[in-house]
């Protein structure tokens, strides 16, 4: 089972454009996400920039709309995220329960949605961009 640990880190929706963590946080996530890697279970891991630099495109009226951040009515946003890949969806809180997250921090776990958790008419829709996928992959 794939899942996706999103980092959620208090105070980052205001945050300036530029903004890093300080080192010594770096230094500990990184031997977390070692010892993902050495566990063979990371798929990927991924910071992301500000929402400050960042724009949403939004479909109200059926036309997109681009906005750039920073985005007043957010009041939690993404700082990075893992996708790994376990066995339960234990083991992915169990994962998260390691991380060397900060009193300001939340992780929100979501497992992936497999082709063959769809019904039979969406994995029909879904066939064709399936099969791409499958002979990127070869």
């Amino acid at each position: 089972m794939r899942f996706m640990m999103l980092m959620i880190p208090g105070g980052y929706e205001s945050a300036a454009p530029g903004t890093m963590p300080d080192a010594g946080a770096v230094a500990a996530m990184m031997k977390y996400n070692e010892a993902l890697q050495q566990a063979g279970v990371l798929i990927s891991c991924e910071g992301l920039h500000p929402p400050s630099v960042g724009a949403r495109v939004r479909f109200d009226t059926g036309k997109p709309v681009v906005r750039d951040g920073p985005f007043a009515e957010a009041k939690e946003v993404l700082g990075g995220y893992w996708m790994i890949k376990v066995n339960s969806r234990d083991d992915a809180i169990a994962w998260a329960q390691r991380c060397p997250a900060g009193a300001n921090e939340v992780i929100e776990i979501r497992q992936v949605q497999e082709f063959d958790d769809f019904p039979a008419d969406v994995q029909t829709a879904a066939a064709g961009f399936r099969d791409m996928q499958t002979n990127k992959a070869s």
